[in-house]
């Protein structure tokens, strides 16, 4: 008898079926495509789309300690994003290679093709507390002296006990 498995991350499972993907791309890993809009920021990470990477050839693989020369990341947006991201190279590549901790992009090649904008769901509002979750959130905050912090520890309980509340029962 198999011992159970426990579970997963979902971001475990779809990173391992991503990453050959991403490799035929010239990606080393779906790091990232799954980080793209906290590295180049909200005015790109919606707009901009990473394609691939082209990395040069490099003729002498005999020494290791040589790091790799730059790549060209090929992106694609919309014409007047492409204006934007071309004014903005400089500052796109800083923060690309900083997420790689080297310099690993030396340009951007940037394509005209629509981009799919991805929206974020929207938000459900959550249910008010009873009386009794209330009174029982108080009571856990009743040591906490600093009035700032209390005030987000209970904004913080509210919002936990009101999405575990549906699960529980």
């Amino acid at each position: 008898m198999h011992a159970p498995r426990g579970a997963k991350p979902l971001s475990d499972l779809v990173g391992k079926a991503m990453t050959p993907v991403c490799r035929k791309r010239g990606f080393a890993s779906v790091d990232i495509i799954a980080s793209w809009a906290d590295i180049v920021g909200e005015r790109y990470g919606t707009r901009v789309q990473p394609e691939r990477l082209i990395w040069p050839r490099r003729p002498d693989r005999t020494d290791p300690e040589t790091p790799p020369e730059p790549a060209t990341l090929v992106v694609h947006t919309d014409g007047a994003t492409a204006l934007m991201l071309s004014h903005d190279n400089a500052q796109v590549i800083e923060r690309i290679n900083t997420f790689y901790g080297w310099r690993a992009i030396g340009r951007i090649k940037i394509l005209q093709q629509p981009v799919q904008v991805k929206r974020p769901a929207p938000k459900r509002d959550l249910r008010p507390l009873t009386q009794s979750e209330e009174q029982r959130l108080e009571q856990n905050l009743e040591g906490v002296e600093n009035d700032r912090l209390r005030q987000a520890l209970k904004k913080l309980g509210a919002q936990v006990i009101a999405r575990n509340a549906g699960k529980a029962a």
